[in-house]
């Protein structure tokens, strides 16, 4: 009789308990919601500069920004890019010519800002602008590549946003950096991973700086969405340049049939991992910029939320095994 009175106590212990903790879940959700809800007031006298409006994210963004009231600074690397988002926004909207590559080019746009937005100062830049290009396993590259993507997706970031750092600075504003989750964890070669680490590490030191001076300095980390940076026929293309550029010593060691190999797996993996809806990283963007009390990370789509961010949490060894166990395995392995 006692027990049957006790395995029944444990059992209503341990219900009790689940019910407890879920309670907490749902009360910690529901108040980190509503305490997320508001948003800064007077969006009409703010200004926001976007880098990267061509296409993809920084395009949606910069035309829902315009749509919110914002004072919209939409920087492109292309006078169509600058057209089409003229035409399709108000009369607040501003767009200019920005290679983020050249620093008289960040330095002529800083100016631009600085007369534009005068004693308010800028009350964000979201750092959007980069390249997927070249992507491949490390021994198929030169430091060339590395340093043509680490201009653009890293050395592109700092230059942007110190040029403008002290218009932000007076308007006690905001920085948003676009990085990845591959900034958390690296499943394959190449400058593009380690562009984004840097941004992770630029993006921590700036904000812990920027503390004393009420700048909030937020981090997006999206998962994979359907833009030119995940089009294999692009990267593809990319792809078979290196594999032709390359000595006959390192095809050798992959083996005649890996470059098709790769191109079925890619064409495959990609059409299946990446998310078609935009607004997820939009919508994640938008929050950082004019929410009262933004969050310090954000991890669009649920690849990032339950594959990627929580492996970059697990024992190296583990995440190693995980991600070679499928992989394509050159004709020279050794193991």
């Amino acid at each position: 009789m006692k027990t049957v009175t006790l395995l029944r106590w444990r059992g209503t212990f341990q219900t009790d308990m689940f019910l407890y903790l879920l309670g907490l879940v749902v009360f910690y959700y529901l108040y980190r919601w509503f305490r997320e809800i508001p948003r800064v007031p007077d969006k009409g006298d703010k200004y926001v500069y976007i880098t990267g409006c061509d296409s993809g994210f920084g395009n949606l963004l910069a035309r829902h920004l315009d749509e919110l009231g914002f004072c919209v600074i939409a920087s492109c690397f292309t006078e169509k890019g600058e057209e089409d988002l003229r035409k399709a926004c108000s009369g607040r909207f501003t767009t200019l010519h920005l290679d983020v590559k050249k620093n008289e080019s960040v330095d002529k746009a800083a100016a631009l800002i600085k007369d534009k937005v005068g004693a308010r100062g800028l009350w964000a830049v979201v750092n959007n602008a980069g390249v997927a290009m070249p992507s491949a396993p490390c021994d198929w590259l030169t430091i060339d590549d590395y340093k043509s993507m680490l201009d653009v997706n890293l050395n592109g970031v700092i230059a942007v946003t110190l040029s403008v750092l002290p218009l932000i600075k007076k308007a006690r504003g905001r920085v948003v950096n676009v990085a990845s989750v591959f900034g958390r964890i690296s499943p394959g070669g190449g400058p593009y991973t380690v562009s984004k680490y840097g941004v992770e590490a630029f993006n921590d030191s700036l904000r812990r700086n920027m503390v004393p001076f009420g700048v909030k300095v937020l981090c997006i980390e999206p998962g994979f969405f359907k833009t030119t940076m995940t089009d294999w026929i692009v990267l593809g293309k990319s792809f078979k340049q290196l594999w032709e550029k390359m000595p006959q010593e390192v095809r050798d060691d992959y083996g005649p049939d890996y470059l098709d190999k790769v191109d079925m797996r890619m064409r495959e993996k990609l059409a299946k991992m990446s998310d078609a809806d935009l607004m997820k990283v939009v919508s994640c963007m938008e929050h950082a910029v004019s929410a009262v009390r933004p969050r310090t990370r954000y991890s669009p789509g649920w690849d990032a939320k339950l594959f990627w961010i929580p492996m970059s949490y697990m024992p190296t060894g583990f995440v190693d095994w995980l991600l070679l166990k499928k992989a394509i395995i050159p004709a020279k392995a050794v193991y």
